[in-house]
């Protein structure tokens, strides 16, 4: 963090008062069942956005990020704060979304760098709005449980940003635990750890390096047709999402068309292939936790259609590697990264496989080996008076 509290000083000529860090997250399995008020199964990486922050006497927020060229200043008004264009609109939002639930808030400095790739369905922005709401909440004293500081950072993406996203994101980000994995119910927001005891194998993230731009994406589309279908599918019998219903219930509905039928069969389906990769974990059964993601990435790719080009080649390769268990696309799609649950010892003879990926699509893919990791941090810094 001593990089980020010393470009703080550069940038606002006073030292931090405040450090805080959130990591970015992958999604073992459960994808765009979240906001369909089912199950997921992410893990918090060990990638993280880092915010140094400090008080001001006014009302003005001003942010400034290593890696971006623009500084931000507004007031902490809404009309000053929701008016934010680009990265500035997810730090901007999270402090709009604790003003609006009558957090006491005043003036601040933040700065913000991270390792987190940026549009890569890592989960950039959800680390940024909760290291960021981690960082306002620590600087003035505030308790806020951290389930409450993700729904607010979950707000501030629906509301602020534009992003229809569910609970998944911010909640592993605030809540993540070294080690273990996330059960999420995402209707009731209970959750449980779940031992993720590797061994000598890794989870190694392949970025396709096609962005995921989800605002400009289908994903505001494939959530409107999820809601479509429940709908539907309540005429027959009770319910209110696609977690009240099952498979037979979806391919026994006449009046759903085509696409809204393999949406719906995937919501469905990938619900209990949660359940089944829990159950898998907890025997440390890892070969069948592979195939229920290899199961995952094959109904994301024709029943949710929500993969591309790229990440069934990364896939394809992957299963083609001895050693490897599983592997899927993670993240809500449209470009991003893969997951392989793969032996360390196989991970060379994979990355050979890749070499014809830039011939095939221009460009090189970047690999990562991740470690589950802990949740959001923030400290006081010793000596500073955060209030």
């Amino acid at each position: 963090m001593s990089d980020v509290a010393a470009e703080h000083r550069k940038a606002f000529g006073q030292e931090p008062q405040v450090l805080a860090s959130a990591p970015g997250r992958v999604n073992l399995i459960g994808e765009h069942t979240d906001y369909n008020q089912g199950f997921v199964l992410p893990a918090a990486i060990d990638r993280r956005i880092r915010v140094a922050a400090g008080r001001r006497p006014d009302r003005r927020l001003r942010l400034f990020s290593l890696d971006f060229s623009e500084p931000c200043e507004t007031d902490l008004d809404a009309s000053g704060l929701v008016r934010q264009p680009g990265w500035a609109a997810y730090p901007a939002g999270m402090i709009a979304a604790m003003l609006e639930a009558g957090y006491a808030l005043g003036g601040m400095d933040l700065t913000i760098t991270g390792d987190v790739p940026l549009g890569s369905g890592l989960s950039s922005s959800a680390a940024l709005e909760v290291a960021c709401g981690l960082a306002a909440q620590t600087l003035y004293g505030l308790e806020i449980p951290g389930a409450r500081l993700a729904r607010l950072a979950q707000r501030a993406e629906n509301h602020f940003v534009g992003v229809a996203c569910g609970i998944m994101d911010q909640f592993i980000s605030r809540l993540g635990r070294e080690g273990h994995a996330l059960l999420i119910d995402c209707r009731s927001l209970d959750h449980r750890l779940v031992p993720l005891i590797l061994g000598d194998n890794r989870l190694l993230i392949t970025n396709s390096r096609v962005p995921r731009r989800l605002v400009s994406s289908a994903y505001n589309q494939r959530r409107q047709e999820c809601q479509h279908g429940a709908t539907l599918l309540a005429k027959a019998r009770p319910g209110t999402a696609l977690r009240d219903f099952n498979a037979e219930d979806v391919l026994g509905c006449a009046g759903l068309d085509d696409d809204t039928r393999k949406r719906c069969r995937h919501v469905v389906e990938e619900n209990a292939r949660v359940l089944s990769a829990e159950a898998a974990l907890l025997q440390n059964d890892l070969t069948g936790f592979g195939a229920l993601m290899n199961a995952s990435h094959d109904s994301l790719r024709d029943l949710f259609e929500v993969s591309c080009p790229q990440l069934d080649w990364l896939v394809e390769r992957a299963r083609e590697t001895p050693g490897v268990h599983g592997s899927r696309m993670t993240g809500a799609g449209f470009g991003g990264c893969t997951v392989t649950l793969i032996e360390q010892a196989a991970i060379p003879g994979y990355q050979e496989r890749l070499a014809p990926y830039r011939d095939c699509f221009g460009f090189a893919p970047e690999l990562y080996v991740c470690t589950p990791s802990g949740g959001a941090e923030g400290r006081i810094l010793e000596g500073k008076d955060s209030g």
